[in-house]
Order: structure tokens, then sequence, then C-alpha cells
């Protein structure tokens, strides 16, 4: 018998985050966006930005610098080229697509909820052959809102025609956790070797530490429907 709060009940959807999650490239984030700002924040960390990421790159820069169209326009622009320069070095996490063929062959619809823009999104997804997978992609610069508010979440639930309650989200920010609780999705973060506040962990329905362990989740027991109330 599965438990009230089991997610394997009913499920139908999986909808992941981008970067950190499917495509290692947080480093990478972090550095271009720390180049970026040298010239105006040069005291900030990569985890004073990493708080900041899950929305379009411009929302973050204006946080960062100020609402100054120059200052916020050159950022972007050394942004930019850096990651150009150094897009080489994103590359999928070890099981990522053996984990999306596993899914999609068992009938599982597939969403993809990012901060990142549609063009550099659509750039990663040729590169690494992506596209087929996914059923529904919000990107950063979709909508109104961002992360972590819930209505890039609820267009992929109205897009994949699936309930909050039969789908599942995995991310990596706390960003992600708190869309997913305010849409009323079961959340699995990926902590990597950060310590994310309580008031995060509690909202999500489990922290796994690396990408590897989440998938094995999904496919092992979520997508074969096995009973359990939270990951071990």
């Amino acid at each position: 018998m599965k438990a009230a709060n089991d997610p394997s009940s009913g499920l139908r959807a999986v909808i992941f985050d981008l970067d950190g999650t499917l495509i290692d490239s947080i480093p990478l984030v972090l550095r271009a966006f720390l180049h970026a700002l040298e010239p105006f924040r040069p005291e900030l960390t990569e985890a004073d930005v990493f708080m900041l990421l899950g929305g379009p790159p411009e929302r973050t820069m204006i946080e960062l610098v100020g609402n100054d169209e120059a200052r916020v326009g050159e950022a972007l622009r050394r942004l930019e080229t850096f990651g150009f320069a150094n897009a080489h070095l994103v590359q999928p996490f070890d099981g990522m697509r053996d984990m999306l063929v596993t899914l999609r062959a068992r009938g599982l619809k597939l969403g993809l909820w990012t901060g990142r823009d549609r063009t550099t999104t659509e750039a990663i997804f040729r590169t690494h052959d992506l596209a087929a997978f996914f059923d529904a992609v919000v990107c950063g610069d979709d909508l109104p809102t961002h992360k972590p508010h819930p209505g890039g979440l609820r267009e992929i639930f109205r897009r994949l025609s699936v309930s909050a309650k039969e789908a599942f989200l995995v991310g990596d920010a706390d960003a992600d956790v708190l869309g997913g609780s305010e849409a009323g999705v079961h959340t699995l973060l990926v902590r990597h070797a950060r310590e994310p506040d309580m008031a995060i962990v509690a909202k999500a329905w489990g922290v796994v530490d690396t990408p590897a362990e989440a998938y094995r989740i999904v496919v092992d027991r979520l997508a074969h429907g096995v009973s359990l109330v939270g990951p071990d």
C-alpha cells in the first residue's frame, strides 16, 4: 500500500532543472559571473552569486550591480563573452542520458524548468542532442515570472496535461524547492557540496548529495512505482 506522500503514486511526469541537475555547468556559471562582476563587485564570492541564481542573468545582474543600464549591460556582455569562450566545459552529468532514455521508455512525460535563457538552453540542447527528450521546456526569459515563482512550473503542468500531484521535480537550487513547494509538487534537492538552510530542507521531499543519487531515485524507485515515504 502506498503512503499518501509517496510521489510514485500516479506519477506521470518528471520535471528537471538544467544547470547543476542535468548538466555540470555551475562551476563555469559562477566563474562567468565573477568575471562579469569583477569591475563592479570584486569582493563577491561564488557563494554570494549562487544564492541569486535561478532567474534570467539580467535580473541577477541588477540585484548585484544596481539598476544602472550601462553597468548591467557591460556585466552581461562580459558574462556572455566568458560563457561562449568556455562553453566546451559544460557537459552532462554521468548517467543523465541513460536516465532520460529509461524514463521515456517507461512512458513518463518530461519537462525542463530552467532559469537559463532560451538561446543558450537551445544551444546546450543542440550540442548534447537533448531536445527530443522533453515534452515541455520553460526558460528564464519565457515568462514575466521567474524562479522561485511557481508560474513556470504551472505552465509546464499545463503543457504536459498533468497535475502537481502527478509530477515530480528535481533541482539543485533553493529556488527549485521554493517554487516546487508553492506549486504543490514533490521536489528532490541535489545539494552538491553545500549545506542548504533547514527551512529549505523542510520544504523538500528529500535531499541528496549528487545528481547520480537523484537519477537512481527517479529511475529505480519512482519510475518503478516503489512505495516510499521519503528517500533513504
